[in-house]
């Protein structure tokens, strides 16, 4: 049986913030029947910072956010804890709540963490993937090396979550899928800003062609250190 507290395939963070298109839709009120309610306020605040309604530095009163989203105060402040705890929010005991304003430090650590995680990710997936997911693995690979010659930065974004997505659920590491469905509010804040690391389009390519060869030739080493490398981090 499948772990319930493990995200599904395709449910770990898209760098697009599709989840809120209209800016005032993920701070109305709703019904919270059918939902978890602490989940669904953590998410709708977590929206509402991702998609800038509550904008970087802006105070966060408990009251008046249960009041814009017709819940109880509870679940309001048990999701700014949780908010905190990945960053979104800084607190300052009897001072204030706030919106955490994003550092450049803050913007490193998080592409480190997930930069060394997908290449561990590759490097396991490549030993524990059936011949089918690492055709798939070629296929995302091959999408990405195309977007990279296209120079298309925003498919090049896109193409490369859905690749290492797709590692990360073959490599099958239960902690890492948990710790990666906890952070993804803080994940998909840094990731929407994303540029990549390598400005030059051939020589940018040339490293993704180089993880799509080690992918097809299954080599986990290999392609962990073409992930490093992609970014920056070899």
């Amino acid at each position: 049986d499948s772990d319930p507290n493990v995200a599904k395939a395709g449910s770990l963070p898209d760098p697009r913030p599709t989840l809120a298109d209209d800016m005032s839709e993920s701070l109305r009120p709703f019904d919270p029947r059918g939902t978890v309610l602490g989940d669904e306020v953590y998410a709708r605040v977590g929206e509402a910072i991702i998609d800038g309604t509550l904008a970087p530095g802006e105070r966060l009163r408990d009251h008046e956010l249960a009041r814009r989203l017709g819940v109880s105060r509870t679940p309001v402040r048990e999701a700014l804890q949780r908010l905190e705890r990945v960053g979104l929010v800084e607190v300052a005991p009897n001072r204030y709540t706030r919106v955490s304003i994003p550092s450049q430090k803050s913007r490193e650590d998080v592409r480190e963490f997930l930069v060394l995680s997908a290449a561990n990710a590759a490097r396991f997936a490549m030993k524990r993937g059936s011949d089918e997911d690492i055709a798939t693995s070629v296929d995302l690979a091959d999408v990405v090396v195309e977007a990279s010659a296209s120079d298309d930065y925003p498919a090049i974004v896109q193409a490369s979550w859905r690749l290492f997505s797709h590692l990360m659920f073959t490599a099958g590491n239960v902690m890492r899928l948990k710790v990666m469905k906890e952070a993804q509010l803080a994940i998909r804040r840094y990731t929407s800003q994303w540029q990549p690391y390598f400005t030059d389009v051939e020589e940018r390519t040339a490293k993704y062609r180089e993880l799509r060869d080690a992918l097809l030739a299954r080599d986990g080493i290999r392609a962990e250190r073409a992930v490093r490398a992609v970014y920056g981090l070899d």
